[in-house]
């Protein structure tokens, strides 16, 4: 195989899985890791990956890139349902669980469907219609809809949310870095993020592994704000190692 047929279907490999690591990629290939690594280095040099301790991400747009929710849904979603149902089992029956907006929330709440006596709070207009037909007590917050995540933001939603309180937070981010902090390309959802976690007891951050290593427009919350994160076995080794650093549970699914 040429050089460039290989590069181009690392980056097909890529688009599909959303991220890719040099041993994986050198057995695909049967070639050394060294090779690999001098592919990625070259796709990154051209913008088309975004280079990462042991792999590959995506290449990011920008801090201002924020993909639509129906976008979203196709990427990652195995990884998803695993996350959602780990944090389907630190919720307890007679609690009240906040969930921001987001594709792998999403999961979470579908995961949540079957408890008998349960409050969800959320922004999430499309998680509150899954919801509908539940047993569970659904309180939306109000607010400015926005289109992109089908979500609540401004005034009101930050007004809803200091009127409550709540056991756990499930927060899902477009950006984990963890020296900087969980962010996201939207302002106005930055804002109604850190509303949500001062009104819960406990905020776990949800998000598969390609959102490791990643800034987006807007700071939610330092790590330090979190109790515990929930992701898929892809974290890049470096970002593990600095969350078990910071005293953070990790939890690996």
């Amino acid at each position: 195989m040429l050089n460039e047929e290989r590069r181009r279907e690392i980056v097909e490999i890529l688009g599909r899985d959303g991220r890719v690591l040099v041993a994986d990629i050198a057995r695909k290939f049967a070639t050394s890791e060294v090779t690999i690594r001098k592919d990625l280095d070259v796709l990154h040099s051209h913008g088309l990956v975004h280079r990462t301790h042991g792999g590959a991400l995506p290449a990011q747009e920008g801090a201002l890139e924020d993909p639509t929710l129906r976008e979203k849904e196709r990427l990652r979603r195995k990884e998803k349902l695993r996350i959602a149902a780990c944090a389907g089992r630190l919720v307890k029956e007679g609690q009240v669980v906040i969930l921001d907006s987001g594709t792998t929330t999403t999961a979470i709440g579908r995961a949540l469907r079957n408890f008998r006596k349960l409050t969800i709070i959320t922004n999430a207009v499309n998680i509150a219609a899954e919801l509908s037909g539940a047993s569970i007590e659904v309180i939306l917050t109000g607010g400015t809809l926005r289109k992109n995540s089908f979500s609540l933001v401004g005034p009101i939603a930050e007004e809803a949310l200091r009127r409550l309180n709540a056991d756990i937070l499930f927060l899902g981010v477009d950006g984990f870095d963890v020296q900087y902090g969980l962010s996201t390309p939207n302002i106005l959802e930055a804002k109604v993020n850190r509303v949500m976690v001062e009104a819960a007891k406990r905020t776990v951050a949800v998000c598969d592994s390609s959102k490791f290593g990643r800034r987006s427009l807007s700071l939610i919350v330092p790590t330090s704000a979190l109790h515990e994160v929930i992701t898929d076995r892809g974290i890049p080794k470096t970002e593990l190692r600095a969350l078990k650093k910071s005293g953070l549970e990790v939890t690996l699914v």
